[in-house]
């Protein structure tokens, strides 16, 4: 009995009650319920029509090719012929699909490079229309313009030239005499410097725990990146990721002001005794200077934009008459504080590298900066030439700090702090006190050149000594309260105290127990 529709012996028969002929159960089902009808009669037939056959199981015939040893050799030959036609069509599908992987990712590097030239050019762009701005000539309408809308404010002002040129002030013989001058002073007063006796002795910092914990920034954009403290008053600043900066009173506890103004965080501050100023550099790529009102509370006097990337840093002359800005665009900035103009931009158009810290030295003549790329290096403030590289660093440069006695130079980045002497420029000691995935984000000498403070998943201070002698560790203060992450940290007068800023928003100090105010006896 054969099937009607497949002409071969089913394994499941049934016949047709209308038609009486003869199928395989699957075939006719699956015909049934997508047509409803016979398909060899066209007439309607359904399910229930069917009727089942029972016949005894009927072993297939062996086909013709199987019967013979010749026959069951042709057809192995034939399914071997199958497997290799279609094992070489696999190799070339392979061979055709890594052409067209290493075609995508030659597309996928030129695509890089092309990125990364137009972002190249386009900094370089930047910088240069920065410095134009300061430097061509405008346009005869423009500078008519300008003239016959500013009149002669805009000469008298120094926007403009009589005729019309736009003045870049530039760092003048007299600011150089004063720099002279100033750096002439300080290091005379240093070589007669003696430690203080109402500094804190070795003995009181390691007694040093946390007396407060103040909670200054927001909460949903949580983290103090940058503390310091007023020279001459109990007051203490610090910079957070959500875009504020905070001046809080120690003695009494209370936050003084809440400066608001920067779009995004707010990376460093720093206080300029004179004239009550303060000067905030923050990721929206400005810089404002700040002035002391009435109630302790501060305006806006200058909003600085000089720099097309994120500034990092700021760091302030010891004449408290200029102060520095480095930025992400691999540039830095020696700005007047009374006027808040760009004296002259320091940088180099080429590189991908930028500015991640700076500090003056004590006597004002040098700068130092670090870089993205693991680099410090060393300038002439009269000339703005670069004097001196520090390599050996890995990661950005986090922080610096200058000693006191102007002879050492303290720098941090991820593989820990690294100390300087500056007057045979080398590395004469190296401080690793994390692990290789925990940076230290901040490095800072008391006033007084005595003690060394590291910050990144711990805080530490050292006693300072002189470059044979071992540098004692004096106090670790542990993991604050979890966080993991101290971001800066800062000596109070006569090291009475430390404040230390972290990822958690809090402002903490440290201190003699149960002493508030952070004073201690010698």
């Amino acid at each position: 009995m054969m099937c009607s529709l497949s002409n071969e012996v089913p394994d499941d028969p049934v016949v047709s009650k209308k038609s009486g002929l003869l199928f395989s159960r699957r075939l006719v089902e699956q015909h049934i319920k997508e047509y409803g009808k016979c398909p060899i009669t066209k007439e309607e037939l359904t399910l229930d029509d069917l009727m089942p056959v029972k016949t005894n199981k009927v072993a297939k015939p062996r086909p013709l090719q199987a019967a013979s040893i010749p026959g069951l050799l042709g057809m192995f030959q034939n399914e071997w012929d199958a497997l290799m036609l279609s094992n070489f069509a696999l190799e070339q599908q392979l061979h055709t699909a890594r052409q067209e992987l290493s075609h995508a990712l030659y597309q996928h590097d030129a695509a890089c490079r092309v990125i990364a030239r137009l972002k190249k050019e386009r900094d370089e762009a930047r910088m240069l229309l920065s410095q134009a701005e300061r430097q061509i000539p405008l346009s005869t309408a423009s500078a008519a313009d300008n003239v016959v809308s500013n009149g002669k404010r805009a000469v008298e002002d120094g926007e403009l030239g009589p005729d019309g040129k736009r003045i870049r002030p530039g760092i003048n013989p007299v600011m150089i005499d004063e720099l002279t001058e100033c750096n002439s002073l300080l290091s005379t007063q240093r070589k007669r410097r003696q430690i203080p006796p109402t500094l804190a002795p070795v003995d009181a910092l390691e007694s040093y725990t946390q007396v407060s914990s103040h909670p200054l920034h927001k909460t949903n954009k949580p983290g103090i990146l940058s503390v310091d403290i007023h020279p001459t008053k109990d007051v203490i600043a610090t910079g957070g990721v959500d875009t504020n900066a905070v001046l809080f009173d120690r003695s009494t506890g209370q936050i003084l002001c809440t400066l608001s103004g920067h779009s995004k965080k707010v990376n460093s501050v720093k206080f300029v005794p004179r004239d009550e100023l303060f000067v905030t550099g923050s990721a929206d790529k400005t810089v404002r200077v700040w002035q002391g009102v009435e109630d302790g509370n501060y305006d806006c006097r200058h909003v600085l934009k000089d720099h097309t990337a994120e500034v990092q840093s700021v760091t302030i002359h010891a004449t408290n008459n200029y102060f520095v800005t480095a930025s992400m665009d691999n540039t830095w900035c020696f700005y007047d504080l009374a006027s808040g103009s760009c004296l002259t931009q320091v940088g180099e158009a080429s590189g991908d590298e930028g500015y991640t810290s700076s500090a003056f030295h004590p006597d004002g003549l040098i700068l130092g900066t670090g870089t993205s790329e693991a680099q410090v290096r060393i300038w002439d403030v009269k000339t703005q030439s670069n004097v001196a590289k520090f390599d050996g660093h890995v990661g950005a440069i986090t922080s610096l700090s200058f000693s006191e006695n102007g002879y050492f130079l303290a720098t941090a980045a991820l593989d820990g702090v690294k100390l300087w002497d500056l007057r045979k420029l080398r590395n004469f000691r190296s401080f690793s006190p994390y692990d290789s995935n925990t940076p230290t984000n901040a490095v800072e000498f008391d006033f007084s050149g005595s003690y060394l403070a590291i910050a990144g998943a711990d805080v530490r201070v050292y006693q300072v000594a002189n470059v044979k002698q071992e540098w004692n560790l004096i106090k670790t203060f542990p993991d604050l309260s979890g966080t993991g992450k101290v971001t800066s940290v800062k000596f109070g007068g006569d090291a009475k105290y430390l404040a230390v800023g972290s990822m958690d928003r809090n402002l903490r100090i440290f201190g003699l127990p149960g002493d508030e105010s952070g004073d201690t006896k010698s």
